[in-house]
């Protein structure tokens, strides 16, 4: 039997993840960190995906902050992979405590790496890493070479992360990839991601619970993909990469006006009557388009998506209440 570690399991990443795993491979066992203490929703989820069996998966509440935990696992349990999905709790958390993001995001990647080393334990490794690392340019396309340039204490976590990836695999050898996720959502997403936060406004305006929408900006691009296609995209970097780092995004720019525009239509509202702009919701200095390209992950391994925005969209609106 193999033995998988999975950091932020019960995140949607990580519930992805896991069903796919279970429907790929019988023969493993899988464990997992969380912060969350609901299992019963978190095997709900896997159970909405078709997830073939659950016998095999055990939920750790650990701190990863903590290196004699971490070390005392990875000794325990030996992992053939790890993927460290793990991140913040809630958006609003990350950016009214963002340097303790920063310090938490750092240290659990080193503790991972360091209880690796101790015990002399090789392993395909997977690191979350974030289109937010990169810096403002005009065309608004990034891909592996593009240059870097957080203007977040998260960005700048991942970032510093993401280059002790390319040094731990070009310099030593090590089987480790990083994947540069852009936006994705699903079902399981929580309700404070934007995707989410338009839904529910407009679920509460449909219900006369609400007669307005706060939003900070319409004309923003962002690549939004479906999570179970990033998660497919994990995957592969983790079991068949020809390289040590890739991009994960669908490579198509979607205003946030069309988002708002298909949600609000989908319950029969113009957003337009409801709309107050706002903003204070929108960070400073942001760029106004960030989308992946995704030229290499295609290439090299045969990655794509499934479902288009206003798929993604309609699934979230429709798994909404049963989840």
């Amino acid at each position: 039997m193999k033995n998988i570690f999975i950091t932020g399991i019960t995140g949607q990443d990580g519930i992805f993840l896991v069903s796919k795993i279970l429907k790929l491979d019988n023969k493993v066992r899988i464990f997992g960190s969380t912060r969350n203490s609901n299992e019963t929703l978190f095997y709900k989820r896997l159970n909405a995906l078709n997830t073939p069996k659950h016998k095999d998966i055990k939920l750790l509440n650990i701190d990863l902050e903590d290196f004699n935990s971490v070390n005392k696992l990875i000794s325990d349990i030996e992992p053939a992979q790890i993927y460290n999905l793990t991140g913040p709790s809630s958006v609003i958390k990350s950016v009214n405590d963002n340097m303790a993001t920063h310090t938490s995001i750092i240290n659990i990647f080193d503790n991972l790496i360091n209880s690796l080393k101790k015990n002399n334990i090789s392993t395909d490794f997977f690191q979350a890493s974030s289109s937010e690392m990169f810096s403002i340019n005009e065309t608004g396309k990034f891909n592996e070479e593009s240059e870097l340039d957080p203007l977040t204490p998260y960005a700048e976590a991942k970032m510093i992360n993401h280059h002790k990836v390319l040094d731990l695999s070009n310099d030593h050898g090590w089987k480790i990839r990083s994947g540069i996720m852009f936006n994705h959502e699903s079902e399981f997403r929580a309700k404070e991601y934007l995707l989410m936060q338009i839904i529910h406004s407009a679920k509460k305006i449909s219900e006369n619970n609400s007669n307005e929408f706060q939003i900070g900006s319409l004309d923003l691009i962002r690549d939004w993909s479906f999570a179970g296609d990033i998660v497919d995209g994990i995957y592969k970097i983790n079991n068949a990469a020809k390289s040590n780092s890739y991009v994960i995004g669908s490579g198509i720019g979607t205003p946030i006006r069309k988002l708002v525009d298909i949600v609000f239509k989908y319950f029969e509202l113009d957003y337009k009557e409801f709309l107050v702009i706002n903003e204070d919701l929108t960070r400073k200095n942001n760029q106004r388009k960030i989308v992946a390209d995704n030229r290499k992950i295609k290439s090299e391994l045969n990655w794509t998506t499934s479902l288009t925005i206003e798929e993604l969209v309609i699934r979230c609106i429709k798994k909404l209440d049963s989840l």
